[in-house]
């Protein structure tokens, strides 16, 4: 399945391991639950690790571990959710996390652009199909008006 990253149809090499699943082959993403109760063994893990953050959870909790983390999934129960964006502020601006921020869940097109402008750099839509719309809307504004 293709993504969207850095403004770019790609696809998707990363697979998330439920907390009740073993851990697969590949590159993935766990829980943050599963990733502060299980570092050890998920940093002897053969491929890359991941981490996905819902938006209830505490983001603060990665503060010290964000430089073994190429890629941070922020997911997103339900669109009028909003606190997502605050999340991926915080990681960018505050931790200077330099790896990828993903939005996944249920966010809508509209909210690309914004979610772009506060640092995500990645996008999974629900629907393929809806790709080259959300692509799209990443160049809706060539200027941001807030930060």
């Amino acid at each position: 399945m293709q993504i969207i990253k850095d403004k770019k149809l790609v696809e998707n090499n990363w697979r998330y391991i439920k907390d009740d699943e073993p851990l697969a082959t590949g590159d993935i993403t766990v829980s943050l639950t599963r990733w502060c109760e299980n570092q050890p063994e998920l940093q002897k893990y053969q491929g890359l690790v991941g981490v996905r953050v819902n938006s209830d959870e505490n983001i603060n909790r990665l503060k010290n571990t964000l430089k073994n983390l190429p890629l941070i999934e922020l997911y997103f129960s339900i669109f009028t959710d909003g606190r997502g964006f605050s999340q991926a502020k915080l990681l960018r601006e505050c931790f200077n996390y330099q790896g990828e921020i993903r939005a996944t869940g249920q966010y809508m097109a509209d909210q690309a652009n914004y979610l772009s402008s506060v640092g995500v750099n990645s996008f999974q839509a629900n629907n393929a199909d809806k790709l080259k719309v959300y692509l799209r809307s990443l160049e809706d504004f060539s200027v941001q008006y807030q930060q």
